[in-house]
């Protein structure tokens, strides 16, 4: 197995990767926010990636979304570890809560959701948008590995950015009944599905977004309570990497079966030169 890791720099300088080398490439995306760090843990071959660039240079809705999940497709990566910091609607779950949400919310409104179009009609099920094998797998880790508090599955819904909620916003997604706010799912595990790579994420909570009284999120705090999940973090994928399980199975690794709604003949050749990796075999 090839497990794939997208985060911040935090994680990578934290895990105890062997036969580390560095790999530049580019995609028919563009290129990915950095450099592929590949290496060893525990027998396992991971491929790291931060998702904004070392240097956090790309924005929420501008970062290299498709270029990052093609590098990682690209690379043999079947399974995808990723993390995010988000900001809590519930009560229940304050800052330095380690969150690992089974459901997505899609609030974002510049952003291109899908590698195909241009002559490739796909119409892929996405009622799981994290894989449920893995779900369980980084729940699972995250409570051995860590004293955090862990709070398994719960939606996350994803905005724009890069600006945080309104109140009026925030309040009513908490009136919705989903659990965390962020930037960064979408399109990321949209992309990841039609790529067929099991995903999951572990969700750090740094703030109670804007809804409640006297604790309205600031860039200061969120960095605070970031740097103090990143321990946490970087346990639960250390550990989830370690105890990976060789019989996994995942519905998204057959995700693109019976999702092509366009004959073959009809699609562009350099669609079809460009999907090649993620949809040749079913072409």
């Amino acid at each position: 197995m090839t497990i794939g890791v997208i985060g911040g720099s935090g994680i990578y300088d934290a895990l105890p990767l062997e036969n580390v080398t560095k790999e530049t490439v580019t995609t028919p995306y563009g290129d990915p926010s950095d450099d592929l760090t590949k290496g060893t843990l525990a027998g396992n071959e991971v491929v790291f990636l931060p998702r904004h660039g070392e240097d956090h240079r790309h924005t929420p809705t501008d970062a290299p979304y498709h270029a990052n999940i093609y590098a990682l497709k690209g690379a043999g990566v079947d399974r995808v570890i990723a993390t995010n910091a988000v900001g809590s609607l519930r009560e229940e779950l304050p800052p330095q809560t380690l969150v690992i949400p089974d459901q997505i919310f899609d609030r974002t409104k510049h952003r291109t959701p899908t590698f195909f179009g241009d002559g490739m009609v796909v119409h892929m099920g996405f009622a799981q948008p994290y894989c449920p094998a893995m779900v369980d797998h980084l729940a699972t880790a995250a409570t051995e590995a860590t004293d955090a508090s862990v709070s398994k599955d719960g939606t996350y819904v994803c905005i724009e950015g890069p600006q945080y909620s309104t109140k009026a916003e925030s309040e009513f997604y908490r009136a919705q009944g989903y659990d965390v706010v962020g930037m960064t799912a979408i399109p990321e595990a949209k992309l990841a599905r039609e790529a067929e790579l099991s995903y999951a994420t572990v969700a750090g909570v740094t703030d109670y977004d804007v809804w409640k009284a006297d604790s309205e999120v600031t860039l200061e705090e969120v960095l605070e309570n970031a740097a103090a999940n990143q321990e946490s973090i970087n346990q639960v994928i250390e550990h989830a990497i370690e105890t990976m399980p060789e019989d996994f199975e995942s519905h998204a690794w057959s995700a693109l079966e019976g999702t092509i709604n366009t004959p073959t003949e009809s699609i562009p050749a350099d669609t079809l030169e460009r999907v090649e990796l993620l949809a040749g075999e079913y072409l």
